[in-house]
């Protein structure tokens, strides 16, 4: 069975996909409810000393608090990706691109939820976030899971690891297998060739060996 006929007889892993996005989507929404209902927002509370602390903070901008005041095209490019992810997703066979795509679709997804629903209205909501670490922008569950799942495709891609499961080395070997098989069934043609033209000339009577003899009957 060829590489091509392996990858086609594995399972999708759309219904892993969906379930990582989901499982991401769920935690990050009950996370952040609870932040709303526990934390206060400008306090710090320790998890791990002054390393881990949760604080509220409501993030009009990407993920960490970047390009504040631009909420509307964050909005339209997260529902963007987790689109594109979603049409993508079709294609995967590989158990790790399913969970790799399903982590960046759920945290996608998890901030797309506040950019809808949350104040001051749709397109425009801000992103619930509460952990913090030192030198770093507070962040949420979802930018986890965004980050995390980008690390992942540079993983993935490094070791050419295809969203069919295949890895790029080998289709390489395919290809270098099926090249060099050709210059002999380029030659296994000629020989066939020459000797129909053989055969042709002995039913005309000219061996073409320059006896003449067929000519000459």
């Amino acid at each position: 069975m060829t590489t091509n006929e392996e990858a086609s007889g594995r399972p999708r892993r759309y219904v892993l996909l969906a379930g990582v996005a989901l499982t991401a989507l769920v935690v990050d929404f009950l996370t952040k409810e609870w932040a709303l209902s526990a934390l206060s927002r400008g306090e710090f509370v320790d998890v791990i000393g002054s390393f881990l602390q949760f604080t509220l903070v409501f993030n009009t901008g990407a993920a960490f608090s970047l390009g504040t005041g631009y909420t509307w095209v964050f909005t339209v490019i997260s529902t963007v990706v987790v689109l594109g992810i979603g049409y993508i997703g079709w294609r995967v066979r590989s158990v790790w691109w399913g969970v790799t795509l399903g982590l960046m679709m759920g945290g996608a997804a998890g901030n797309l939820v506040d950019r809808f629903f949350r104040p001051p209205g749709p397109f425009e909501g801000a992103v619930v976030d509460f952990i913090s670490v030192p030198n770093w922008p507070v962040f949420n569950v979802a930018d986890s899971c965004v980050v995390v799942g980008a690390f992942l495709v540079v993983v993935l891609t490094f070791k050419g690891i295809n969203l069919d499961g295949t890895l790029a080395s080998e289709e390489g070997k395919d290809g270098a297998t099926a090249a060099a098989a050709r210059p002999e069934q380029v030659e296994h043609r000629n020989d066939d060739d020459t000797g129909d033209g053989a055969e042709d000339d002995a039913e005309r009577g000219e061996p073409g060996d320059g006896t003449g003899e067929g000519r000459a009957q």
